[in-house]
Formats: C-alpha cells, structure tokens, sequence
C-alpha cells in the first residue's frame, strides 16, 4: 500500500512539473495565435475541441457526464471562467507582453478576496489580508507605470488590454466564489468536460457576432499555436493537473502559479522580443510576494474548490 502511494506521489509530482511547464507556454501560444486568427475564435476553437475530445474519452472509458440538471450552473462556470476568464487574457494579448499578461493574471487572487468580501455570506478582509493586496498593488502600479506615465498617457490600446485583464481577473474571481458555495462534482473530469463545452460555445457565439469567421487565416506558426493551446494546454494540461491535485497537498499544487508567469515572461523575452527589465522583475516579485501573502491564509476548502475548477 506504502509502495503504490509513493509512486502515486512521484507520479503526481511529474504532473504538477508538467502543468506547471504546459499552462506556462500557453501564454506564448496564444500570442502567436493572435497573428492570424482573431481573439474569441482562439479560445471558441480551444475549448469546443478540447470538451468534445474529453467527453468523447470519458465516453470510451465507460464514465458518465453531469446530468443535465447540473447543466445551467456548469453553463455559469464556463461563462464566468473560460468566457471572461480566459477569453480577456486573450482579448488582452492583442496589446499586452504576454509575460505581463501572466504576472497580472497571477494576481487573481487579489479580485478573489476582494470578491468574496462583498458576497452575502462571504469572509470579511483581514489585516494580513489588506497587506497582502497593498503589496500586490504596488507591484502592478511598478508594471504597467511606464504607459501611465507617458506623455498623452496610457495608449487607447494598451488600456484596453489592461482592462481586459481586469475584466478575466474579476470573471475568474467571480466563478471561483460561486463554486465555493456548491457542492464539488463526484466526476470532475465531467464536470470540467462541461465547463470547457460551455465556454467554448459562448466564445464561439462572440466570435460569431463579430464576424470573426472571415478574419481567420491559418499559417503553420498559428495553427501549431492553436494545436498546442487544445491539446497541451487543455487536454493534457487539465488532466495532469487534476492528478497532481488529488495526489499533493493543495498549497503545492498551487504554486503552479507562480511558475507559470516565470516561464511566460522567459519565452515572452526570448521568443518575442517582450520588454521585461529589472523594473518588471521587482514588479513581479511584488505582485509575487502579495499573492502569496493572500493565498496561503484561505481556508484549504476554498483553495480547493478555486483550483478544482481551473482550466488553463
């Protein structure tokens, strides 16, 4: 018994490394993917493929979905934290470093406390708490103060990235403290199986309405993009990460996010030519510092319900 838990254990260990590397480069990837197909199609094409796959293997192994009647709040998930989750990351890279774009999404749990303060029933902001998003704030202040700064102010453009960060960062908030209040799915393969359909369909309804269809060429740079994004980033990447977090401790597992904005800012520099100096690197080490500052008081109950639902 001792035996195959320890090899659970090293297993899970090797899928924690592997989300932690996997929903690194999704930030890159969907830069690239920005080249030549327009923002909802990106995510409408990424989860629509990636939910239809894994319930097409969940079908195989003989394992059920949700019933329909768990479908509106599933349908709500997707909305929240793949739809206005994901889909502002994307809408964000159009103008923003994709490095910066990791470091900001990594101060989600910012947006989560704050959230969850104002929510009937929800905790109330401690000292440690209030320290934490000042140090985090600061941070971001440090990041993004250049384009403030600068004569005529921040870039239309540029705002409207940050905006939508914003916009991710409160829909993710917003879908991690409504699944708090409800009780976990038994099959949360299902479940997230669901999730990444819904979400993908509201995408696709957005790209839809913008006409993005016409817009939409393929090159090899952005189909390779686009192919990495459904099956590393969500097949592959969820799936691992479903597995390191039912095998490690939740407070481990959860420091995949604070690698994966190391690695979005490395290949963001190297790959693309992105600014990141040693202004961003302290920035970062703020917004870093905050987070962890934040997170590592919630209850572990929260923390679990926030991650379970995840999807890079």
């Amino acid at each position: 018994m001792n035996a195959e838990r320890d090899n659970h254990t090293r297993t899970a260990y090797i899928a924690w490394l592997a989300v932690c590397l996997l929903w690194g480069v999704t930030y890159l990837a969907i830069r690239i993917a920005l080249e030549t197909i327009p923002p909802a199609l990106i995510g409408a094409i990424r989860y629509t493929v990636a939910g239809v796959l894994l319930a097409v293997i969940l079908r195989a192994r003989g394992e059920r979905l949700p019933a329909s009647a768990h479908w509106p709040r599933l349908a709500l998930m997707g909305f929240l934290m793949i739809g206005l989750g994901n889909g502002g990351v994307i809408w964000a890279e159009q103008w923003v470093p994709s490095g910066f774009a990791a470091v900001m999404v990594a101060a989600s749990p910012f947006w989560m406390t704050g959230l969850e303060t104002m929510l009937p029933g929800g905790e109330r902001l401690s000292g440690r708490s209030l320290v934490g998003l000042l140090i985090g704030f600061s941070g971001i202040v440090l990041l993004v103060w250049p384009d403030l700064s600068a004569p005529g102010g921040v870039s239309h453009q540029f705002g409207l990235g940050l905006g939508a960060l914003q916009v991710a960062c409160i829909g993710w908030g917003l879908g991690s403290s409504y699944s708090r209040r409800l009780a976990r799915e038994e099959n949360a393969f299902g479940a997230a199986t669901l999730q990444m359909i819904f979400g993908g369909l509201f995408m696709l309804a957005a790209a839809t309405i913008h006409g993005e269809w016409t817009q939409m060429t393929l090159t090899w740079r952005s189909a390779a993009a686009e192919l990495y994004l459904v099956v590393f980033g969500s097949l592959v990447g969820y799936t691992a990460y479903v597995y390191a977090l039912k095998y490690l401790p939740v407070s481990t597992v959860s420091l995949y996010a604070f690698v994966n904005p190391v690695i979005a800012v490395v290949l963001g520099t190297l790959m693309l030519g992105e600014p990141f100096g040693l202004r961003a690197v302290v920035a970062s080490a703020a917004v870093f510092v905050g987070v962890a500052v934040v997170r590592f008081k919630q209850p572990p109950a929260i923390v679990v319900n926030a991650l379970r639902r995840r999807v890079a």
